[in-house]
């Protein structure tokens, strides 16, 4: 298995930044992990915005050279991993903008007749790794599941990929909120992973 691993957060002083070693470390610990890529999107200086104009158009955003070695890092994935806090119910404005940009038709998506496209990225596989600052069920009672919806339907599934596993650790903040615990289980996890 190729992973590429997403990781969005601006402070490596951070419980955010101890996630990511964590599945680091598990995915050299598992031998079903051949190889592994790590994107820093704060660290890389990612440019979220998007810009539209007469030299660069949205019909063309599938073959930007900017945004080339990103697209080749997606394609050569079999599972990528985002880690990312949850802010204001949705991720970061910066892996929003990373996602505008890269998930682009005729890239990941094809425009076909009917109410869905044919997504072109099927066969692989994702695992969101999210942290917040409230409880962990908030995103499901107050929100009506609009992180997951968003990630899942809206995007991953948009796009062929149907496989998606979620870690939503709430509390994040609190004294209270199990770090160790939540972060031997992303290690774990890590370890024992298959495709």
């Amino acid at each position: 298995m190729k992973m590429l691993i997403i990781y969005t957060y601006p402070n490596h002083n951070s419980l955010n930044y101890a996630f990511l070693q964590n599945v680091i470390k598990g995915s050299k610990q598992n031998s079903n992990i051949k190889e592994l890529q790590i994107l820093d999107l704060y660290d890389e200086g990612f440019n979220p915005l998007l810009v539209f104009n007469e030299q660069k158009r949205r019909r063309d955003m599938h073959t930007d050279p900017d945004i080339e070695k990103y697209r080749q890092q997606i394609t050569w994935a079999d599972k990528i991993v985002f880690i990312y806090p949850i802010w204001w119910g949705r991720p970061p404005a910066m892996l929003l903008g990373y996602i505008d940009q890269l998930f682009a038709s005729n890239f990941a998506y094809k425009d076909k007749k009917g109410l869905f496209p044919d997504g072109l990225l099927k066969g692989k596989s994702v695992v969101c790794v999210s942290t917040m600052k409230g409880p962990t069920h908030y995103p499901l009672i107050w929100l009506n599941n609009a992180h997951k919806t968003l990630m899942k339907r809206a995007l991953f599934n948009f796009v062929g990929i149907k496989k998606v596993k979620f870690f939503e650790f709430g509390n994040m903040e609190s004294p209270r909120g199990k770090q160790m615990k939540k972060l031997d289980k992303i290690y774990n996890y890590f370890k024992r992973l298959v495709l």
